[in-house]
């Protein structure tokens, strides 16, 4: 099936990201952002996990979380690029909440098929769920899992488990004799111990999850499958993320290089500052232009959605870099200081930049998919 010329981005999907951007300027400035999470400067701190509960409810209210699920498990069924749109905007906003996780679980039940369906309906009315799938060196072979499953029983430890602290349920691959199975258990289960991480990123949180004799539910037996059916919406997500972040970066920085002054001139005037702004607003176009069409693929072409996801989060990557180290240095000596929001956004794309696999990562999965693996 072709894809629409349009991405098949809709008036329905125009409305909500322009609903996400306006919920977000009323509701959390980037200064309520810089207080809730830099507030904090000692770099001994404890891991923390903060958000505004009171906003993500109001979030929950709107039904966002309900975009990807099913119909038939009495979400909205809305396409990806929908999705997508939200969640670029609440990149933008570097918004603290479990949305990108449960975001990420929800595709992944979707593609357990109807045995997923029990708790899609727990994620449409309310739940938030995170994956708890990579082994302790952060494989993204997910067959690479260190829990192990035993009459339904989890033991071992998940590691790099986004946003442990904020989910009401988690998904966890596990293996087991016969291959791999996918198990849904509440967060606070007897025998869940959740190890919460040091990360530079202070709008997520992250943690390994250890699990002794924890009693799950089974979900689907052939966990891989289902996985690797989701993980091109996983990627594209992602991507989607960081390039409302990486937008964000841009327009601010360029906000900046108009008002400050340097030897009478606006920093802006100088062809040292305003030729490498250009250059990240054609990385963004790039990046954001792969981005939709990964989503448009999800929805209108998925035999080549692996394929256009992993262009999609490889440049998303790369835009993370470029965008972060560029707005840090054209805001000269306070973009270093803690008190300037582009840190916030510089340390969230450093994490974005990483997660689910970096640019490197994605183009040798690309090179196996266009090429053919290389024994």
């Amino acid at each position: 099936m072709a894809q629409p010329d349009d991405y098949g981005f809709s008036e329905e999907a125009s409305l909500i990201k322009d609903s996400a951007r306006k919920f977000f300027k009323n509701n959390f400035s980037t200064d309520k952002l810089h207080r809730m999470v830099a507030d904090n400067s000692d770099s001994s701190r404890a891991p923390e996990s903060l958000w505004n509960k009171e906003l993500w409810q109001q979030l929950l209210e709107l039904g966002w979380t309900l975009l990807a699920v099913p119909e038939s498990a009495e979400g909205l069924g809305l396409p990806a690029v929908a999705v997508a749109g939200l969640v670029e905007e609440a990149g933008r906003a570097a918004f603290p909440c479990p949305l990108l996780a449960t975001l990420n679980a929800t595709y992944v039940l979707a593609a357990c098929g109807d045995s997923g369906n029990a708790a899609l309906k727990e994620i449409a009315e309310g739940a938030t769920a995170t994956l708890a799938l990579t082994n302790r060196t952060g494989s993204w072979r997910l067959q690479d899992t260190e829990v192990s499953a035993t009459q339904r029983k989890l033991n071992g430890t998940a590691w790099f488990v986004q946003d442990a602290r904020k989910v009401d349920r988690l998904l966890v691959c596990a293996k087991k004799d016969t291959g791999h199975s996918l198990y849904w258990v509440a967060s606070d289960a007897p025998g869940i111990t959740v190890h919460a991480d040091r990360i530079v990123d202070l709008t997520r949180d992250q943690a390994h999850v250890e699990f002794l004799d924890v009693e799950a539910e089974e979900i689907c037996e052939d966990g891989l499958k289902a996985l690797e059916q989701a993980f091109p919406a996983i990627w594209t997500m992602l991507a989607a993320d960081v390039i409302g972040a990486a937008e964000w970066q841009l327009q601010t920085t360029t906000e900046y290089a108009r008002t400050r002054t340097q030897f009478e001139r606006p920093l802006g005037f100088f062809q040292a500052v305003k030729h490498p702004l250009v250059d990240v607003m054609i990385q963004i176009d790039e990046a954001k232009s792969l981005v939709y069409n990964a989503a448009c693929a999800i929805d209108h072409e998925p035999q080549r959605a692996a394929e256009y996801a992993h262009m999609a989060k490889a440049s998303a990557s790369e835009t993370a870099a470029f965008a972060s180290s560029r707005s840090v240095q054209f805001h000269g000596g306070i973009g270093y200081t803690w008190e300037c929001f582009v840190q916030l956004y510089f340390k969230r794309q450093k994490h974005s930049q990483l997660l689910w696999g970096d640019a490197a990562w994605h183009r040798a999965r690309l090179a196996d998919i266009v090429l053919g693996k290389i024994d």
